[in-house]
This record gives C-alpha cells, sequence and structure tokens, in this order.
C-alpha cells in the first residue's frame, strides 16, 4: 500500500514543474538560437534568457498556488486539472510580459516567447496526464488507496456507495457502515459493506483500523450528534465530510457565506454577482459586440438588402424577451418570416418547414446570420456576448411552472451564444437539458469559460440542423 504525505506530493509537483519549465526553456533557446532552423540573431546572452526564464517559472509557481493547483487533486477530472494548468500559464505569459515592459526590455525574441510558453504547456500537460493515468492504473490495481467509513445506512449513505463504484480510478475503498437505526436500514447484503454497528463504536473503528475520511450521511434529525462525531475524527485524525440531507436541492459547489457572523450556505452561488466580474465581462461585451458589429457590417448590408428584395416589410424583427432579474427587453433579429400579427409571433413555436419562413429567411436561420443584430442589443445592456439564450414572457410562464430551476438562468444577461448552444441545445432540443447547462454556466462562470464558449462557437460553425 503506499500512501504519501500530501504536503510531500505538493513539493514533488512544484519540483516537476519547475524541472519541467527549465526542459521546455532549454528546448525553446535551442529551437531559436542554436538549431539554424529559424532566422534572427541573438541579442542577449543566454543568462539573460535564463534569468527572465527563471523569473517566469517563479511567477507561474505562485500563480499555481494561489489558483490552487497544487491542492489534493486525487478528486478531479484530468481535463480540469489540464484546463487549470492552461490557464496559471497563461496568467503567467502575461505577468512576464508586463516585467517585460516595465523593465523595459526590447531585445527579447518573441519567437523565443511564443515557443517558450508552447513548450511549456505541452511538456507539463504531458508529464501531468502521465502523472494521472500512472494514479488511476495503480489505484485500480489496488495501491495508493484511501479508506472511507460511512455514517448513515440510508439511502444518501448507500447511493454516495453506489456512486463511488463508478470511480475506481480515485482509488477509495469502503470499510463499512455505521447506523443507529438498524430496524430501519437492515443489514447490508453481500455485494455492500458491512453495517458495523451503531454511531457509538465510531471511536471504537477509528482507533482500531486505518481510515482517512468519515463520511457522515446522516439526516437532518440527527444533527444534534454532529459536533460529538466531528471531535471524535478530530482527535483520531480522519477528515469529515458531511453529505447534507438536502443536498438535491444544492449546486455541485455550494458556496460558504459569512452575515453577521454567521456561517451561510449560499444555495446559488453565482460568480457573475461579483462586482469585479461583472465590470470584467461588461467591458468585454463592448468591446467584443463593436467589433464583431464592424467586421460583420458588410454581411448585415447584404442580409438586408436580401429580405428587401424577397418579401415586403421591415428588415429587423422586434420581440420582448425576458432578460436579466426577469425584467423584459425588445431583442433584434433580421426578419426571416412574412409579416404576421405580433401575438401569433410572441405564442407560437417555429417548426421545420415553418411555411411562415421566406426562402431567404431560412438560409439567415441556418446560418445564424439573423441574430447578428443582437450586438446592438450587447451594446444597449440587454444582452451578453454568452449566457443563456432568452425566451419570450409567454413561454416563460408555461416553463416556470413545468421545468426545476428555470426561472435562476435570469440571474445573468442573457446572450447571443451559450453553453447550452454550443452543446448542440437549440432550436426543437429538451428544455430542461438547456437548462441544466445554463446552471453550469451560471454557477461555473469565468473570463476563460466565455472565451471558450465564443471559440467552440466559431470552430463548431453557425449553421445548426435545428434552426428553423
Amino acid at each position: 500500500m503506499l500512501r504519501q504525505n500530501q504536503r510531500f506530493l505538493t513539493q514533488i509537483y512544484v519540483l516537476f514543474d519547475a524541472v519541467g519549465m527549465i526542459v521546455a526553456f532549454l528546448a525553446a533557446y535551442w529551437i531559436k538560437f542554436e538549431s539554424g532552423w529559424l532566422p534572427g540573431t541573438e541579442a542577449l546572452s543566454f543568462s539573460s534568457y535564463l534569468l527572465w526564464g527563471l523569473v517566469y517559472a517563479i511567477l507561474a509557481v505562485l500563480v499555481g498556488y494561489s489558483a490552487g493547483l497544487y491542492k489534493p487533486r486525487r478528486r478531479t477530472k484530468l481535463s480540469t486539472d489540464v484546463w487549470k494548468l492552461g490557464q496559471v500559464h497563461l496568467l503567467s505569459f502575461v505577468g512576464l510580459l508586463s516585467f517585460l515592459y516595465f523593465a523595459k526590455e526590447i531585445h527579447v525574441s518573441r519567437e523565443f516567447l511564443g515557443i517558450f510558453l508552447g513548450l511549456n504547456l505541452t511538456v507539463l500537460s504531458v508529464y501531468r496526464i502521465a502523472v494521472k493515468m500512472t494514479l488511476f492504473r495503480l489505484r485500480r490495481a489496488g495501491y495508493n488507496k484511501k479508506y472511507l467509513l460511512i455514517l448513515g445506512a440510508g439511502s444518501v449513505g448507500r447511493n454516495f456507495y453506489k456512486s463511488l463504484l463508478q470511480y475506481p480510478e480515485l482509488g477509495y475503498e469502503v470499510f463499512g457502515f455505521l447506523d443507529d437505526n438498524l430496524k430501519e436500514h437492515p443489514p447490508t447484503g453481500h455485494q455492500m459493506p458491512p453495517i458495523l454497528g451503531g454511531l457509538d463504536r465510531l471511536d471504537e473503528v477509528l482507533r482500531n483500523h486505518l481510515i482517512d475520511e468519515v463520511i457522515v450521511a446522516l439526516p437532518l434529525a440527527a444533527y444534534e450528534k454532529y459536533a460529538e462525531i466531528i471531535e471524535t475524527c478530530d482527535n483520531a485524525g480522519a477528515k469529515t465530510l458531511i453529505i447534507p440531507d438536502y443536498f438535491d436541492l444544492l449546486p455541485a459547489r455550494p458556496y460558504f457565506d459569512n452575515f453577521a457572523g454567521i456561517p451561510l450556505i449560499n444555495v446559488r452561488d453565482i460568480p457573475l454577482d461579483e462586482l469585479g466580474n461583472r465590470l470584467l465581462k461588461r467591458v468585454f461585451d463592448i468591446v467584443f459586440s463593436i467589433a464583431a458589429i464592424i467586421v460583420t457590417s458588410p454581411i448585415m448590408l447584404i442580409a438586408a438588402i436580401g429580405i428587401k428584395l424577397t418579401s415586403p416589410g421591415p428588415v429587423i424583427f422586434k420581440q420582448e424577451r425576458m432578460g436579466l432579474d426577469r425584467r423584459t427587453f425588445v431583442m433584434y433579429k433580421f426578419r426571416t418570416m412574412h409579416v404576421s400579427d405580433q401575438n401569433t409571433a410572441d405564442t407560437q413555436w417555429t417548426v421545420e418547414n415553418d411555411p411562415r419562413r421566406t426562402k431567404f429567411g431560412a438560409f439567415l436561420r441556418r446560418t445564424s446570420i439573423d441574430e447578428l443584430p443582437q450586438f446592438f442589443n450587447v451594446l444597449k445592456g440587454d444582452m451578453s456576448v454568452v449566457g443563456p439564450r432568452p425566451e419570450r414572457p409567454y413561454f416563460v410562464e408555461q416553463f416556470k411552472d413545468e421545468i426545476p430551476k428555470y426561472m435562476v438562468k435570469h440571474h445573468v444577461r442573457p446572450g447571443i451564444t451559450g453553453w447550452a448552444q454550443t452543446n448542440g441545445l437549440r432550436g426543437d432540443t429538451s428544455i430542461q437539458d438547456r437548462i441544466n447547462h445554463d446552471l453550469y454556466y451560471l454557477e461555473n462562470w469565468s473570463f476563460m469559460f466565455d472565451l471558450k464558449i465564443i471559440i467552440l462557437t466559431i470552430l463548431r460553425g453557425f449553421v445548426n440542423r435545428n434552426a428553423y
């Protein structure tokens, strides 16, 4: 059985990160100045480049610590680790450029910096993937395990155990259950760990067996026992993790707030509630929408001419939608249908081969060109570039009673594109699936997440077969 102290593992990660960055530095220097593959001469000495390489390495380690890159990673996904690594090194690279600017160091090769960044991301990602996959294999083979004790053999505890079985690569093994209600929760079958007795045996089990973590899966009625349980676990050196009896009401990552000195569980923590995040997103929206309007203005002009030539009526279609804080606004689109009464447009879905569409309008819908005027909504502040898609008030009134948590998406500005849209959930697709993706976006928002959605929107194209 392999058991390593977490602090030691953290030091190993930092050491290997530093070695990886040095390897990337030496390889980048050789490619740029020694290989003869690239033109140019060395304006600075090797020692000068080495100095800036060390500055970058120190900066990357410090940023990594502050961003949680070196926290225990057993429970995190491989893709999450790589994404976090990319964020840390991109931010560190921006920091290095800032240092170079303030030091007025203008002779550092830009090609070298680009190669250095690319090799850093490649080398460190490959080595972390290799480490993670090796640990996965060791844990599946029975090494490097952590042992759990579950308090509570009811539905919450048993469901947790069944879920844990789906992830053998995490290396957790349940030693058994402790439960006071043996009449309600009879002893487990052959496929479940045994019930070792009541909660009064907790201290005995922890003293006589090597238990790493204790999972408290007790009902709310057992609340008065929590203090004694936590104290017993602390005295034995075992970590305590609590599954709330109301966990199905909580988001994936609940946030602990503080109000008047009292700790509170914030059931719906939204990163965009913070002023700094809102300002960053708003500034980006303004800059991006102005650039998009300038770049797409020829396309919008052609679209406007095409609409005028193919059907009578206005170029722009205006429709009421529900946005931030459940306030309505007027959304702009290029008109893609024959002119009809507003009530019909506000209360009817578009369907495949909808007879209300014009031929040119069908093309605009398939290519998403009809949505380009929404960048003016972004400039006005009604919408954002990225966010949940806004819906008509008539359908919002229906969905809020039929779809759980449907109204939560109105805590942020609606967007032209979003996490649901980049995953193919547009047009005639599941409303519940869309809301699940919207909630994930709300609770996990970051500036890098917005950039990822924009890049995915561009890479996956604007043509959509569900856009009727």
